[in-house]
This record gives C-alpha cells, sequence and structure tokens, in this order.
C-alpha cells in the first residue's frame, strides 16, 4: 500500500502552519473568512457529481478535503503539497487545455504582481472546458472605508502589506483583468460593506460581533464598498 504523500510548506505556511483549519477566532477577518466559506460550499454543493474541479492556490486544501468525497477536486498551491495538493504555479498549471469543468481562485489573485495576473487568469481560463466556471475571491482596494480615507487623505486602504499583497486592485480592475482573459462575468457581489467605526468594531471583536458583520452584507450588498468581491466567471 503506498504511503501518504509528506506534507511540505514554505512561506507563510512554514511560518503559520496550517492556520485555515485551526481559526482563531480573534483573527481580524475571521467573520469574513467564515461568510466566503459559506459561500463557496453552496458552489460547490450545487456542482453535479462528475464534476471536475481544481482549487487554484488552495493553501492546506480545507475545501479539497471536505468535498472529495462527493467532487473530483483537486489543488495546487505554489507553496504547500500533500496527498490531494500538487505544488504548481498558478502561472503554469501542470493541466492540459479544457481539464476541469470548474475552478476555484480564493484570495489568491492579490498575492501576484500586476505582471502576473493576467497571466494566472489565462491560464485559469485554459485549463477550463468551454462552458466551465470560475469562481474568485479577492480582496477589494476601493472598499467603502477606503474610498472614505481617499476623500479625507488622497491614499486608499491596502488590504496588506504590499509584500504580501503586490497585485492589491480595487474589484472593477479585476472584473476588467476577467474580461480582457476571455471570460464572461457571471456574477459580481462582496461581503463586507466596510462602514467606518463600525469596521474598526468587529475588527477588534470579531467573533463577537459576527452577527453585525453578516448584517451588514445582507444590508449594504454594494460589491464595490465590500472589503471582498466575489466573482464568478464563465468560459464561452
Amino acid at each position: 500500500m503506498s504511503r501518504p504523500a509528506a506534507v511540505s510548506r514554505t512561506g507563510e505556511y512554514a511560518a503559520r502552519g496550517d492556520y485555515h483549519r485551526e481559526l482563531s477566532p480573534d483573527w481580524e477577518f475571521y467573520p469574513t473568512y467564515l461568510a466566503k466559506l459559506e459561500r463557496v460550499r453552496a458552489f460547490l454543493g450545487a456542482l453535479p457529481a462528475d464534476a471536475r474541479v481544481l482549487d487554484a492556490g488552495c493553501g492546506e486544501g480545507v475545501l479539497v478535503d471536505e468535498f472529495r468525497s462527493r467532487l473530483q477536486i483537486e489543488g495546487i498551491d505554489p507553496n504547500y503539497s500533500s496527498a490531494y495538493v500538487r505544488r504548481a504555479s498558478l502561472t503554469a498549471l501542470p493541466y492540459a487545455d479544457g481539464t476541469f469543468s470548474h475552478a476555484l481562485c480564493l484570495d489568491v489573485l492579490e498575492h501576484l504582481s500586476f505582471e502576473e495576473q493576467p497571466q494566472a487568469l489565462a491560464e485559469l481560463f485554459r485549463v477550463l472546458a468551454p462552458g466551465g466556471e470560475l469562481f474568485v475571491t479577492v480582496p477589494n482596494l476601493a472598499h467603502l472605508q477606503s474610498r472614505v480615507h481617499f476623500a479625507l487623505t488622497g491614499r486608499l486602504i491596502r488590504t496588506a502589506s504590499p509584500l504580501k499583497h503586490p497585485g492589491d486592485r480595487p474589484l472593477a480592475d479585476y472584473v476588467t483583468l476577467a474580461r480582457q482573459a476571455g471570460f464572461r462575468v457571471i456574477d459580481v457581489s462582496g461581503i463586507f460593506p466596510t462602514v467606518p467605526l463600525l469596521t474598526r468594531l468587529i475588527r477588534r471583536h470579531p467573533a463577537r460581533l459576527l452577527p453585525l458583520h453578516r448584517l451588514l452584507t445582507r444590508l449594504l450588498p454594494v460589491p464595490g464598498w465590500c472589503f471582498l468581491g466575489v466573482l464568478r466567471l464563465g468560459r464561452p
């Protein structure tokens, strides 16, 4: 019997371990991450059993592990490998054209440079079969609090340091990049409109104010105001 592949970690995972598996309720992005998982699970849960899915930039492969018993799902990541996660770059995916019916790219594009982002989207387009669908989440540089900050200071609030998110962009720019790669935009939505003051409170008390985080998303579902953008893209 073959032995399971050893886990290998580099980059952030070498420093922090499998932190997506062991979420801290004190993590400032805890409510947004949970809301994202809810959206992705609904997407994957609606797929037929014969769907072949790529989780591109999957990290520890949380969703790969969760759904591999009912879907043909596999993951790649440049900084992680295990029995079900293959180490590979998003700018050179190790798959033939049209291999997958569906793909995920969750909070990944912002970690790439501006030059690499079109390459990654072109690769995702290539490995999707015609009629396939790509589900993307990206932090939005121009969320509501960032826009208010720009009006007052002339500067947007980065979603993370330039070292961590070198490709930080407004959500509208990601939509443009997707169209340039050949994708049809099926839907654009958002998670967590960053209302000033309330956003600071939620990030200080993420677990306790989780209901307020959910309420804001229901009341103000304007994608451009939200911290996290959610794109559903189709390959014609």
